[in-house]
């Protein structure tokens, strides 16, 4: 079986893909990673063999610029359903989001991954969500498609809503930019565009259900394996640590895209200098370079993937992205999730915190007392760790990527 996966050129999200393009592989399937050529360093590091397709995008750059965008509420896709969200705000989501964001991500490398699909004709597509590009490759080639989730399902749920909402609306209103795109971007290849294109056959989550969303098309459940790219068990860790253990990690994509972090690192560090723990900041190379002189309970190192890292920690404090937040929740770690408003990030950030195991704060309502408060919380009460190893328990009886091979094998026998 030929499986053709197709990612959006972000980190995370190739890391989020590797386990099951693994299982995949070792099942024997010929697998390929498509993406931009700037991710091919990547998914070749991943022990994956790359698809550069089309031509690098700029969005990087527009994130840096526009730093804010995280908070606007055109990015809060958290906010998917009816009580929260009426018909103009969804209809300025999707108007400003498809041009700006879906566009930007896919139209560059459309034409070329097409090219490669109709040449290799893969049996299956595995796509992230917001690779449209994935779409209009497994339709070309007649393949299986499915979606690999990195967040809970907000776009699907977000579409449901909106289409409900324009079915409401008066003949002028009704306006449809993302199947307008998608559907332009298909046409040259004799189809256009339907549901099944946005939300696939089938949809791979790794949220176990007391965090997730319904997904939009039939559920194949993954227990998440975390990967955080580059792993060494430095000689520091190899020793249980003699007070409880907290990472401060904040991830690489708010640094490397968007210029900078939300929240502040030597603030949080102050914040905690005076309680009996280890803090353990998890920065990359330039963020430890600009630290000042550290608290004596405190150590910032580099290179240290959290996988090697959070089995020893009592507690993580992060920034809310998808890898920090499965990665502690498949280690049964509780979290201090420090966030923005964007994708998903508010509604796990609730929902974990609604089960117990962590809190969940807007970046802009962060205080010493704070953090302060809430570490104490979570590594002194019994509550916080019992939570978070329920939520471990769930997410370990999830199949195994092993196990969603064999479904996308029947899949594929049906397409």
């Amino acid at each position: 079986m030929r499986v053709l996966f197709v990612t959006l050129s972000e980190k995370s999200h190739i890391y989020l893909m590797a386990p099951l393009a693994w299982a995949l592989t070792a099942a024997g399937h010929d697998v390929r990673v498509a993406s931009q050529p700037m991710a091919t360093d990547t998914i070749t590091r991943a022990g994956l063999t790359a698809v550069p397709v089309g031509s690098d995008h700029g969005i990087h750059h527009d994130m840096a610029a526009y730093r804010d965008s995280q908070d606007y509420r055109t990015a809060n896709w958290s906010r998917c359903e009816r009580p929260d969200v009426d018909w103009a705000e969804l209809k300025e989501r999707y108007a400003l989001s498809v041009p700006y964001a879906f566009a930007v991500y896919n139209d560059s490398m459309i034409d070329d991954l097409a090219a490669f699909a109709q040449g290799w004709r893969p049996d299956v597509v595995v796509r992230d969500p917001l690779a449209y590009a994935g779409a209009v490759a497994a339709r070309i080639a007649g393949a299986a498609h499915v979606r690999l989730m990195w967040c809970a399902d907000v776009w699907g749920r977000t579409r449901q809503t909106y289409l409900e909402l324009l079915a409401e609306q008066p003949e002028s209103e009704r306006t449809d930019p993302l199947a307008e795109w998608l559907a332009a971007r298909s046409e040259p290849f004799g189809f256009s565009c339907d549901e099944e294109m946005l939300h696939g056959q089938a949809t791979v989550s790794t949220l176990p259900a007391s965090l997730a969303l319904p997904t939009a098309s039939p559920e194949l459940p993954m227990r998440h394996i975390p990967y955080n790219g580059r792993a060494v068990v430095w000689d520091w860790l190899r020793e249980a640590p003699k007070r409880p253990r907290v990472c401060v990690s904040l991830g690489a994509s708010n640094t490397e895209d968007y210029g900078g972090d939300y929240v502040s690192v030597p603030q949080i560090l102050d914040a905690l200098a005076d309680d009996d723990v280890e803090v353990v900041a998890a920065l990359l190379p330039a963020q430890r370079e600009a630290l000042g002189t550290l608290p004596g309970n405190a150590r910032a190192v580099d290179s240290v993937a959290l996988h090697t890292l959070l089995p020893t920690c009592s507690a993580v404090i992060h920034h809310g992205g998808y890898g920090s937040f499965a990665t502690a929740m498949a280690h049964g770690v509780p979290q201090l999730v420090l966030s923005t408003l964007v994708s998903d990030h508010e509604l796990r950030g609730r929902a974990l915190q609604r089960q117990g195991a962590g809190a969940y704060f807007h970046h802009r309502d962060v205080t010493a007392d704070k953090v302060r408060d809430h570490v104490r919380r979570l590594t002194t009460e019994p509550g916080p760790a019992g939570a978070a190893r329920r939520l471990r328990a769930e997410a370990e009886a999830m199949p195994s990527p092993g196990e969603v091979v064999t479904s996308l094998e029947r899949l594929a026998e049906v397409s």
